[in-house]
């Protein structure tokens, strides 16, 4: 991965856990088509073969799309099937000893809930992104604590202490084409969208609604080292 590799603003997909990958896989190439950026591979009920096999077909046809893949909380599946970076949770690894394992190789994203102190702690250990959520009720993670919109502004303001490439700001949680625009103002570089998304009834469709306030080339203006 070269240092130079951007982590797209605009649209995040987070996958639903779905077991067929070729279900995933037609419902990655229509977010794609619709202005999706970035992709997480987020499954936490599925076994480890059902979880690599998902992740292998992923990342053959994410870097086909072009479009950024991460899988969530394991860094070793994320190096082996030649993904762009892993997203880490509480419960995960210390974001610094997988930095230490993976050197540049990979982009690394972490949750930070509501809490800025916790993004200004991780954001030191060369972090793609620091994530905030949930801005709204969401059925993936329905005991997620809110987090106000406020946190985005101070998370933005954290990463434009960083000269170019800087981390970037995503917002997730329940989040909908008509919160899309909202979340972009308050300083949200990027939105992590699962149901609005990939069960919507047309998902290109929905695509194209969620990445309309980031801009129609869904990049931000900088570039991210992995």
């Amino acid at each position: 991965m070269t240092a130079d590799l951007r982590f797209p603003g605009g649209l995040y997909g987070v996958t639903p856990d779905w077991d067929d990958a070729a279900q995933l896989e037609q419902a990655t190439r229509d977010a794609a088509r619709g202005g999706m950026r970035a992709l997480q591979l987020r499954h936490k009920t599925a076994s480890a073969s059902l979880r690599a096999k998902l992740a292998q077909r992923l990342a053959v046809v994410c870097r086909e799309l072009g479009v950024v893949f991460l899988i969530n909380d394991d860094w070793r599946l994320a190096r082996d099937v030649g993904a762009d970076g892993v997203h880490l949770g509480r419960d995960d690894e210390d974001p610094a000893v997988v930095r230490a394992a993976v050197g540049q190789d990979l982009l690394i994203g972490v949750s930070c809930y509501a809490d800025p102190a916790r993004a200004a702690r991780l954001i030191q250990h060369s972090v793609a992104y620091i994530a905030f959520g949930a801005m709204f009720a969401s059925s993936t993670k329905p005991k997620a604590p809110p987090a106000p919109l406020s946190v985005l502004s101070e998370g933005r303001a954290l990463c434009e202490t960083f000269q170019a490439p800087r981390p970037s700001v995503v917002a997730i949680g329940g989040i909908g084409p008509q919160h899309a625009g909202i979340l972009a103002q308050a300083g949200a570089d990027s939105i992590a969208v699962v149901g609005s998304l990939f069960l919507a009834p047309d998902i290109e469709a929905a695509a194209r609604a969620l990445s309309a306030p980031f801009g129609a080339a869904g990049f931000n203006s900088n570039s991210f080292p992995g």
